[in-house]
């Protein structure tokens, strides 16, 4: 790394943008608060690439690692013991590191000597005994572990046997971005008048957008003017190996059900202002997702910190975000009970008004200025516990 002031130097090591993943769009959002706090450099980026694929990085990528190549994670940690990075920051999750569920990151951390951070972006109940293997060694050789969810905090400790004392719960960040009104939104996209629900994020089978499309069906009986939108483009990796098979699926549906002016498809990948458009333009924000043990969604927490109406399936971290009246749950792979709670909320203003309070309470917590904070001060305090712990008495 190349500065050489007093200010502390931090790495994350984990997938960056440009290529397109949920993990490199977290790590740009927290770096890019970190410029604005006093005491850091610019933080860089360790990049894990993917299939040999070459992506073309900005200068903050530091390094990079191919996935499924072992050496280069040995390697790494040789560079970062002889550098001048004060703390690594591990992204975790299964699918981006090489090996058996991601084993390769285990003999990194096991030659690293510089202190790290892992942060869990998905904790399974679970796990494979491999699984399990991997998420107690990192945290054990880790000196902080950071969840996303209060729910997870238990199964760390439980599950995978983590030390509690170790453990830091901090929310998921949401970019505060300046936008226009819900009603100068709808009038520049041409949905004046219309009551808008809406989904964002990767396409993909796990997401259960087709329930949500059937009780569409049956919403539009009472309230002719809704309109269902399904923003963003095809996951890479479900692209990959089945090409638009599920976005085709669902547009067939659409063309079932006669529902063409109430669906419509996005088919793109937004950038950051266009998200932030999409949920406050909205009028319900819908997450009915089929996995029951999803412990962390970003995309619930953008809907959260922006203080939208949601409605979701009952999965972990959505029974969290939801509690105290921040939300309605429907059951899993039940359009009928979707449809029950969109049209709860279309005949009730008032409920809409009070909930979007609500939520928009803990949403302000959520805002990537305000978690960059927490991180900076978990960060700090480990740097420096690691620098007194190395200072010769001599």
């Amino acid at each position: 790394m190349l500065n050489t002031n007093s200010n502390y130097n931090i790495a994350f090591l984990g997938t960056s943008l440009p290529r397109e993943c949920g993990i490199a769009t977290f790590t740009q959002d927290l770096l890019d608060q970190f410029v604005h706090l006093k005491g850091f450099n610019t933080p860089r980026i360790i990049a894990i690439n993917n299939n040999n694929e070459t992506y073309s990085y900005e200068k903050q990528v530091l390094r990079e690692i191919e996935q499924h190549k072992l050496s280069d994670y040995i390697d790494t940690a040789d560079f970062l013991n002889y550098s001048d990075v004060d703390l690594l920051v591990i992204q975790h999750e299964f699918g981006i590191y090489g090996g058996e569920s991601g084993e390769y990151l285990l003999p990194f951390v096991e030659k690293l000597k510089i202190p790290y951070v892992v942060i869990f972006h998905t904790v399974l109940t679970e796990p494979t005994a491999k699984q399990r293997l991997i998420i107690n060694r990192l945290a054990e050789l880790s000196v902080n572990v950071v969840t996303m969810a209060q729910s997870t905090v238990k199964d760390l400790i439980s599950i995978y046997g983590v030390d509690a004392a170790k453990i830091a719960f901090i929310h998921h960040g949401v970019p505060y971005v300046q936008t226009e009104s819900r009603v100068q939104l709808k009038e520049r996209y041409g949905f004046a008048d219309r009551k808008i629900l809406s989904t964002f994020g990767f396409l993909s089978p796990g997401k259960g957008i087709e329930y949500s499309i059937e009780a569409m069906h049956g919403v539009v009986r009472q309230h002719p003017d809704a309109l269902y939108i399904i923003w963003g483009k095809t996951h890479p990796v479900v692209k990959l190996e089945t090409g638009e098979v599920y976005r085709q699926k669902l547009m067939d549906l659409v063309e079932h059900l006669d529902l063409e002016r109430n669906v419509l498809f996005v088919d793109k990948l937004l950038t950051q202002e266009e998200v932030i458009q999409s949920l406050v333009m909205s009028d319900i924000y819908m997450t009915p997702y089929l996995g029951k043990d999803q412990a962390v969604s970003g995309t619930l927490a953008y809907g959260v910190g922006y203080g939208r109406v949601i409605i979701s399936t009952p999965y972990r971290y959505a029974e969290e975000m939801l509690a105290e009246g921040r939300g309605l749950l429907a059951k899993f792979r039940d359009s009928a009970s979707l449809e029950a709670r969109i049209l709860q909320l279309l005949n009730d203003p008032t409920m809409v008004k009070e909930m979007e309070h609500r939520t928009l309470e803990l949403g302000k917590t959520m805002l990537w200025s305000e978690v960059a904070k927490t991180y900076a001060a978990l960060f700090q305090k480990q740097i420096m516990i690691s620098r007194l712990t190395n200072r010769s008495v001599i």
